[in-house]
Protein backbone atom coordinates (compact mmCIF):
# COMPACT_ATOMS: atom_id res chain seq x y z
CA UNK A 1 0.00 0.00 0.00
CA UNK A 2 2.90 2.43 0.60
CA UNK A 3 4.72 1.62 -2.76
CA UNK A 4 1.15 2.29 -4.40
CA UNK A 5 0.43 5.94 -2.71
CA UNK A 6 4.59 6.39 -3.51
CA UNK A 7 3.99 5.82 -6.57
CA UNK A 8 1.09 7.91 -7.05
CA UNK A 9 2.31 10.88 -5.56
CA UNK A 10 5.25 10.44 -7.68
CA UNK A 11 2.73 11.19 -10.70
CA UNK A 12 0.67 14.00 -8.87
CA UNK A 13 4.25 15.76 -8.71
CA UNK A 14 5.06 15.21 -11.94
CA UNK A 15 1.80 16.71 -13.06
CA UNK A 16 2.46 19.43 -10.64
CA UNK A 17 5.43 20.89 -12.86
CA UNK A 18 3.32 21.28 -15.69
CA UNK A 19 2.54 24.71 -15.12
CA UNK A 20 6.39 26.06 -14.31
CA UNK A 21 9.35 26.30 -16.48
CA UNK A 22 10.67 23.34 -18.32
CA UNK A 23 13.85 23.74 -16.70
CA UNK A 24 12.31 23.55 -13.05
CA UNK A 25 9.86 20.89 -14.16
CA UNK A 26 12.81 18.42 -14.74
CA UNK A 27 14.06 18.67 -11.46
CA UNK A 28 14.21 15.16 -10.01
CA UNK A 29 17.44 15.37 -7.46
CA UNK A 30 15.26 17.17 -4.97
CA UNK A 31 13.00 14.54 -3.95
CA UNK A 32 15.71 12.01 -3.37
CA UNK A 33 16.11 12.88 0.53
CA UNK A 34 12.35 12.34 0.71
CA UNK A 35 12.30 8.88 -1.27
CA UNK A 36 14.97 7.75 0.83
CA UNK A 37 13.42 8.36 4.28
CA UNK A 38 9.67 7.44 2.91
CA UNK A 39 11.00 4.21 0.76
CA UNK A 40 13.30 2.72 3.06
CA UNK A 41 11.71 4.08 5.96
CA UNK A 42 7.83 4.13 6.24
CA UNK A 43 8.20 0.86 4.02
CA UNK A 44 10.02 -0.55 6.77
CA UNK A 45 7.77 -0.14 9.25
CA UNK A 46 4.66 -1.18 6.95
CA UNK A 47 6.48 -4.58 5.57
CA UNK A 48 8.96 -5.27 8.74
CA UNK A 49 9.03 -5.89 11.96
CA UNK A 50 9.51 -2.80 14.05
CA UNK A 51 13.22 -2.93 15.13
CA UNK A 52 13.59 -2.89 18.74
CA UNK A 53 16.20 -0.48 19.72
CA UNK A 54 19.85 -1.04 20.58
CA UNK A 55 21.00 -2.14 24.01
CA UNK A 56 22.68 0.95 26.26
CA UNK A 57 26.58 0.33 24.98
CA UNK A 58 29.37 2.31 26.93
CA UNK A 59 29.06 5.80 27.74
CA UNK A 60 30.63 8.13 25.30
CA UNK A 61 33.16 10.71 27.80
CA UNK A 62 32.82 13.95 27.16
CA UNK A 63 35.32 15.68 23.79
CA UNK A 64 36.99 18.57 23.21
CA UNK A 65 36.15 20.32 19.93
CA UNK A 66 37.89 22.30 17.81
CA UNK A 67 36.52 24.78 15.94
CA UNK A 68 36.65 23.76 12.08
CA UNK A 69 37.92 26.79 9.75
CA UNK A 70 39.40 26.55 5.96
CA UNK A 71 42.67 25.35 5.97
CA UNK A 72 45.77 27.88 4.36
CA UNK A 73 45.36 26.28 0.89
CA UNK A 74 41.59 26.34 0.85
CA UNK A 75 41.02 23.35 -0.48
CA UNK A 76 39.94 21.62 2.58
CA UNK A 77 38.78 21.95 6.43
CA UNK A 78 41.31 21.50 9.53
CA UNK A 79 40.91 21.89 13.54
CA UNK A 80 41.98 25.63 14.35
CA UNK A 81 43.64 24.95 17.05
CA UNK A 82 45.88 21.69 16.58
CA UNK A 83 45.80 22.31 12.52
CA UNK A 84 44.77 18.68 12.10
CA UNK A 85 42.91 17.79 8.92
CA UNK A 86 38.97 17.53 9.42
CA UNK A 87 36.84 15.42 6.16
CA UNK A 88 33.80 15.67 7.25
CA UNK A 89 31.75 12.35 7.08
CA UNK A 90 28.58 12.32 8.53
CA UNK A 91 24.70 11.49 7.90
CA UNK A 92 21.60 13.56 7.06
CA UNK A 93 19.25 12.81 10.35
CA UNK A 94 16.28 11.31 10.49
CA UNK A 95 14.28 8.59 12.81
CA UNK A 96 11.61 6.46 10.96
CA UNK A 97 10.88 8.71 8.64
CA UNK A 98 10.97 12.28 11.47
CA UNK A 99 12.10 15.54 11.27
CA UNK A 100 13.88 16.37 14.84
CA UNK A 101 11.38 18.53 15.75
CA UNK A 102 8.56 15.94 15.63
CA UNK A 103 10.09 14.70 18.74
CA UNK A 104 12.83 16.09 20.59
CA UNK A 105 10.90 18.28 22.68
CA UNK A 106 9.12 14.37 23.69
CA UNK A 107 11.62 12.23 23.68
CA UNK A 108 15.03 13.40 23.35
CA UNK A 109 16.45 9.90 24.96
CA UNK A 110 16.07 8.85 21.10
CA UNK A 111 17.63 12.05 19.92
CA UNK A 112 20.99 11.43 22.29
CA UNK A 113 20.89 7.73 21.74
CA UNK A 114 20.89 8.37 17.26
CA UNK A 115 23.89 10.25 18.18
CA UNK A 116 25.91 8.00 20.47
CA UNK A 117 25.11 5.46 17.22
CA UNK A 118 26.44 7.78 14.47
CA UNK A 119 29.63 8.39 16.86
CA UNK A 120 29.89 4.73 17.13
CA UNK A 121 29.57 4.10 13.69
CA UNK A 122 32.27 6.49 12.65
CA UNK A 123 30.64 9.66 11.86
CA UNK A 124 31.71 13.38 12.65
CA UNK A 125 28.62 14.87 10.90
CA UNK A 126 24.88 15.33 11.93
CA UNK A 127 23.01 17.43 8.86
CA UNK A 128 19.98 18.63 11.03
CA UNK A 129 17.14 20.31 9.18
CA UNK A 130 15.86 22.83 11.53
CA UNK A 131 11.56 24.05 9.82
CA UNK A 132 11.22 27.73 9.36
CA UNK A 133 7.81 27.25 10.88
CA UNK A 134 8.98 25.76 14.30
CA UNK A 135 11.51 28.23 14.99
CA UNK A 136 9.56 31.33 14.27
CA UNK A 137 6.68 32.84 15.67
CA UNK A 138 6.33 36.17 13.71
CA UNK A 139 8.33 37.45 10.91
CA UNK A 140 10.33 39.13 13.68
CA UNK A 141 10.21 37.01 16.83
CA UNK A 142 11.88 33.54 17.06
CA UNK A 143 10.60 31.03 19.25
CA UNK A 144 12.84 31.04 22.40
CA UNK A 145 11.92 27.35 23.32
CA UNK A 146 13.30 26.41 19.78
CA UNK A 147 16.31 27.97 20.41
CA UNK A 148 16.57 26.27 23.82
CA UNK A 149 16.30 23.12 22.24
CA UNK A 150 18.85 24.05 19.74
CA UNK A 151 21.49 24.75 23.01
CA UNK A 152 20.79 21.24 24.12
CA UNK A 153 21.27 19.74 21.03
CA UNK A 154 24.70 21.72 20.65
CA UNK A 155 25.91 20.79 24.13
CA UNK A 156 24.94 16.59 22.88
CA UNK A 157 26.63 17.15 19.76
CA UNK A 158 29.87 18.45 21.84
CA UNK A 159 29.27 15.52 24.68
CA UNK A 160 29.12 13.22 22.22
CA UNK A 161 32.12 14.29 19.83
CA UNK A 162 29.81 15.30 16.78
CA UNK A 163 29.57 18.28 14.77
CA UNK A 164 26.62 19.88 13.30
CA UNK A 165 25.80 21.07 9.71
CA UNK A 166 22.66 23.32 10.65
CA UNK A 167 20.49 23.43 7.36
CA UNK A 168 17.78 25.84 7.65
CA UNK A 169 14.27 27.85 6.50
CA UNK A 170 12.85 24.03 5.88
CA UNK A 171 9.60 24.00 4.93
CA UNK A 172 8.96 20.30 3.90
CA UNK A 173 5.92 20.17 5.67
CA UNK A 174 3.73 22.77 4.76
CA UNK A 175 1.03 21.96 8.01
CA UNK A 176 4.08 23.24 9.81
CA UNK A 177 5.21 26.27 7.86
CA UNK A 178 2.81 29.64 9.34
CA UNK A 179 0.66 31.06 6.67
CA UNK A 180 1.99 34.49 7.48
CA UNK A 181 5.41 33.38 6.17
CA UNK A 182 4.10 32.63 2.95
CA UNK A 183 1.48 36.21 2.67
CA UNK A 184 4.88 37.68 2.62
CA UNK A 185 6.24 39.49 -0.15
CA UNK A 186 9.15 38.44 -1.53
CA UNK A 187 11.33 41.75 0.21
CA UNK A 188 9.69 40.82 3.45
CA UNK A 189 10.24 37.08 3.36
CA UNK A 190 13.75 37.75 2.73
CA UNK A 191 13.43 40.07 6.35
CA UNK A 192 12.11 37.08 8.39
CA UNK A 193 14.72 34.63 6.94
CA UNK A 194 17.65 37.10 7.93
CA UNK A 195 16.19 37.24 11.54
CA UNK A 196 15.68 33.45 11.44
CA UNK A 197 19.18 33.18 10.73
CA UNK A 198 20.29 35.85 13.33
CA UNK A 199 19.14 33.96 15.72
CA UNK A 200 20.44 31.18 15.08
CA UNK A 201 24.05 32.38 14.72
CA UNK A 202 23.15 33.94 18.47
CA UNK A 203 22.33 30.77 19.87
CA UNK A 204 25.22 28.72 18.09
CA UNK A 205 28.38 30.89 17.95
CA UNK A 206 30.62 30.31 20.96
CA UNK A 207 30.00 26.51 20.22
CA UNK A 208 32.51 24.75 18.65
CA UNK A 209 30.20 21.76 18.00
CA UNK A 210 28.62 23.92 15.11
CA UNK A 211 30.70 22.80 11.52
CA UNK A 212 28.68 24.56 8.99
CA UNK A 213 25.44 27.18 8.96
CA UNK A 214 23.80 25.77 5.51
CA UNK A 215 21.67 28.57 4.17
CA UNK A 216 18.67 26.43 2.43
CA UNK A 217 17.98 23.04 1.28
CA UNK A 218 18.43 22.87 -2.47
CA UNK A 219 17.12 26.27 -3.23
CA UNK A 220 15.96 27.84 -6.46
CA UNK A 221 16.52 31.05 -8.20
CA UNK A 222 13.46 30.81 -11.08
CA UNK A 223 13.98 32.61 -14.05
CA UNK A 224 10.25 33.41 -14.01
CA UNK A 225 7.29 34.82 -12.42
CA UNK A 226 5.98 32.03 -9.57
CA UNK A 227 2.37 32.39 -8.25
CA UNK A 228 3.71 29.97 -5.16
CA UNK A 229 7.24 29.06 -2.99
CA UNK A 230 6.95 25.93 -3.72
CA UNK A 231 6.34 22.77 -6.03
CA UNK A 232 6.45 19.20 -6.34
CA UNK A 233 4.93 18.21 -3.34
CA UNK A 234 3.50 15.11 -2.70
CA UNK A 235 3.46 13.31 0.29
CA UNK A 236 2.67 16.39 2.62
CA UNK A 237 6.05 17.26 2.01
CA UNK A 238 7.30 20.02 -0.53
CA UNK A 239 11.40 20.32 -0.83
CA UNK A 240 11.54 22.71 -3.78
CA UNK A 241 11.24 26.34 -2.51
CA UNK A 242 11.37 29.33 -4.64
CA UNK A 243 13.74 32.33 -3.05
CA UNK A 244 11.56 34.62 -4.50
CA UNK A 245 8.33 34.32 -6.90
CA UNK A 246 9.31 37.93 -9.27
CA UNK A 247 12.32 38.02 -10.19
CA UNK A 248 11.86 42.14 -11.33
CA UNK A 249 14.35 42.04 -13.89
CA UNK A 250 17.25 40.21 -12.24
CA UNK A 251 19.03 37.80 -13.21
CA UNK A 252 18.92 34.11 -12.16
CA UNK A 253 22.53 34.87 -10.82
CA UNK A 254 21.97 38.34 -8.99
CA UNK A 255 18.99 36.65 -7.01
CA UNK A 256 21.24 33.48 -5.87
CA UNK A 257 24.26 35.93 -5.03
CA UNK A 258 21.94 38.78 -3.45
CA UNK A 259 20.37 36.42 -1.75
CA UNK A 260 23.11 34.40 -0.49
CA UNK A 261 24.87 37.79 0.68
CA UNK A 262 21.65 39.06 2.69
CA UNK A 263 21.71 36.11 4.63
CA UNK A 264 25.52 35.44 5.22
CA UNK A 265 25.52 39.24 6.68
CA UNK A 266 22.76 38.52 9.14
CA UNK A 267 24.66 35.56 10.14
CA UNK A 268 27.98 37.77 10.12
CA UNK A 269 26.08 40.32 12.74
CA UNK A 270 26.41 37.04 15.91
CA UNK A 271 29.18 35.05 14.31
CA UNK A 272 32.02 35.74 12.93
CA UNK A 273 33.76 32.46 12.30
CA UNK A 274 31.44 29.32 11.63
CA UNK A 275 31.73 28.13 8.20
CA UNK A 276 28.51 28.95 5.61
CA UNK A 277 27.06 27.22 2.70
CA UNK A 278 24.26 26.08 1.10
CA UNK A 279 23.21 22.52 -0.47
CA UNK A 280 22.73 22.98 -4.31
CA UNK A 281 21.04 20.80 -6.45
CA UNK A 282 23.64 19.00 -8.74
CA UNK A 283 24.05 19.61 -12.65
CA UNK A 284 21.73 17.25 -14.39
CA UNK A 285 22.16 15.50 -17.94
CA UNK A 286 19.70 18.01 -20.60
CA UNK A 287 19.32 20.55 -17.75
CA UNK A 288 22.30 21.82 -16.87
CA UNK A 289 22.08 24.09 -13.69
CA UNK A 290 18.25 24.32 -13.24
CA UNK A 291 18.11 25.38 -9.92
CA UNK A 292 19.90 28.54 -10.93
CA UNK A 293 22.24 28.00 -8.18
CA UNK A 294 25.66 27.58 -9.84
CA UNK A 295 28.62 26.55 -8.53
CA UNK A 296 31.11 29.46 -10.24
CA UNK A 297 28.76 31.97 -9.28
CA UNK A 298 28.22 31.36 -5.94
CA UNK A 299 31.44 30.02 -4.70
CA UNK A 300 33.14 34.04 -4.01
CA UNK A 301 30.05 34.46 -1.73
CA UNK A 302 30.20 31.36 0.47
CA UNK A 303 33.18 29.35 2.36
CA UNK A 304 32.51 25.92 0.79
CA UNK A 305 30.64 24.52 -1.60
CA UNK A 306 27.98 21.78 -0.94
CA UNK A 307 26.34 19.88 -3.80
CA UNK A 308 23.84 16.95 -3.37
CA UNK A 309 24.53 13.76 -6.00
CA UNK A 310 22.85 10.30 -6.28
CA UNK A 311 24.77 8.50 -8.84
CA UNK A 312 22.95 6.22 -10.66
CA UNK A 313 23.54 2.81 -12.87
CA UNK A 314 21.87 4.28 -16.13
CA UNK A 315 24.22 7.45 -16.64
CA UNK A 316 26.80 7.12 -14.57
CA UNK A 317 28.90 9.89 -16.45
CA UNK A 318 26.32 12.38 -14.60
CA UNK A 319 27.32 12.33 -11.05
CA UNK A 320 31.18 12.83 -12.40
CA UNK A 321 29.69 16.14 -14.75
CA UNK A 322 28.00 17.15 -11.70
CA UNK A 323 30.70 17.25 -9.09
CA UNK A 324 33.46 18.20 -11.85
CA UNK A 325 31.04 21.53 -11.85
CA UNK A 326 31.68 22.10 -8.33
CA UNK A 327 35.57 22.16 -8.76
CA UNK A 328 36.13 25.39 -8.88
CA UNK A 329 38.40 26.54 -6.00
CA UNK A 330 36.42 26.31 -2.79
CA UNK A 331 36.21 23.26 -1.08
CA UNK A 332 33.29 20.84 -1.84
CA UNK A 333 31.41 18.47 0.28
CA UNK A 334 28.75 15.69 -1.66
CA UNK A 335 26.34 17.21 1.53
CA UNK A 336 23.82 14.04 0.28
CA UNK A 337 24.75 10.89 -1.10
CA UNK A 338 22.90 6.88 -0.88
CA UNK A 339 22.80 3.93 -3.14
CA UNK A 340 19.43 4.73 -4.05
CA UNK A 341 19.79 4.77 -7.80
CA UNK A 342 23.41 2.48 -8.21
CA UNK A 343 24.71 -0.63 -6.37
CA UNK A 344 27.03 -0.07 -3.35
CA UNK A 345 30.09 -0.59 -5.26
CA UNK A 346 29.10 1.92 -7.52
CA UNK A 347 28.61 4.58 -4.68
CA UNK A 348 31.46 3.50 -3.78
CA UNK A 349 33.42 3.35 -7.08
CA UNK A 350 32.11 6.63 -7.49
CA UNK A 351 33.16 8.33 -4.16
CA UNK A 352 36.81 6.87 -4.64
CA UNK A 353 37.17 8.03 -7.90
CA UNK A 354 36.89 11.95 -6.69
CA UNK A 355 38.54 12.25 -3.66
CA UNK A 356 40.48 15.11 -5.24
CA UNK A 357 37.42 16.73 -5.51
CA UNK A 358 35.25 16.68 -2.57
CA UNK A 359 36.72 16.40 0.61
CA UNK A 360 33.47 16.21 2.67
CA UNK A 361 30.55 13.39 2.42
CA UNK A 362 26.85 13.51 4.07
CA UNK A 363 24.95 9.90 3.64
CA UNK A 364 22.18 9.16 5.47
CA UNK A 365 20.59 7.67 9.13
CA UNK A 366 16.86 7.22 9.80
CA UNK A 367 17.22 5.43 13.44
CA UNK A 368 18.80 1.91 12.90
CA UNK A 369 22.35 0.45 13.13
CA UNK A 370 23.69 -2.86 11.29
CA UNK A 371 23.29 -4.66 14.29
CA UNK A 372 19.90 -3.95 14.18
CA UNK A 373 19.39 -5.22 10.66
CA UNK A 374 21.55 -8.05 11.17
CA UNK A 375 19.46 -9.18 14.10
CA UNK A 376 16.14 -8.98 11.36
CA UNK A 377 18.65 -10.99 8.68
CA UNK A 378 19.46 -13.56 11.40
CA UNK A 379 15.44 -13.73 12.13
CA UNK A 380 14.50 -13.79 8.41
CA UNK A 381 12.52 -10.90 8.77
CA UNK A 382 14.42 -8.07 6.81
CA UNK A 383 12.74 -6.58 4.10
CA UNK A 384 14.26 -5.51 0.68
CA UNK A 385 14.15 -1.85 1.75
CA UNK A 386 16.01 -2.63 5.16
CA UNK A 387 18.49 -4.61 3.34
CA UNK A 388 18.80 -1.04 1.12
CA UNK A 389 19.79 0.74 4.25
CA UNK A 390 21.73 -2.47 5.93
CA UNK A 391 24.48 -2.89 2.86
CA UNK A 392 24.38 1.55 3.03
CA UNK A 393 25.39 1.75 6.92
CA UNK A 394 28.06 -1.11 5.89
CA UNK A 395 29.85 0.51 3.54
CA UNK A 396 29.58 4.09 5.55
CA UNK A 397 31.19 1.74 8.36
CA UNK A 398 33.78 0.05 5.98
CA UNK A 399 34.76 3.29 4.07
CA UNK A 400 35.27 5.52 7.23
CA UNK A 401 39.11 4.75 7.76
CA UNK A 402 39.95 5.18 4.20
CA UNK A 403 37.76 8.68 3.68
CA UNK A 404 38.50 10.12 7.47
CA UNK A 405 42.74 9.57 7.46
CA UNK A 406 44.25 12.21 9.96
CA UNK A 407 47.47 11.09 9.93
CA UNK A 408 48.82 14.57 8.08
CA UNK A 409 49.20 17.69 9.81
CA UNK A 410 48.56 20.61 7.40
CA UNK A 411 49.64 23.81 7.57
Amino acid sequence: MINLLIVHSWHKWHHAFSNTSERVRQINPILHWFIVVCVLGINAIAFGDVIAPDKPGKSISANTLERIVLSADGKGFIRATSKKPFRPWGVNYGNNGRLIEDFWDQDWQTVADDFHKIKQMGGNVVRVHLQFGKFMETPDKPRGAALQQLGRLLQLAQTTGLYLDLTGLACYRRADTPPWYDALSDTARWEAQAVFWRAIAAQCASSPAVFCYDLMNEPISPGSKADKWYTGEFGGYSFIQFIVRDPAGRTRREIATAWIDKLTAAIRQQDKTHLITVGMLPWVTDSGHISGIVPKEVAPHLDFLSVHIYPTTKQPAEATRALQECNVGKPVVIEETFPLHCSVPELETFLRSFRTIACGWVWHYDGSTVEQYAALQKSGKLTMNQAIWQSALQSFIRLQPEFVSEEKRLP
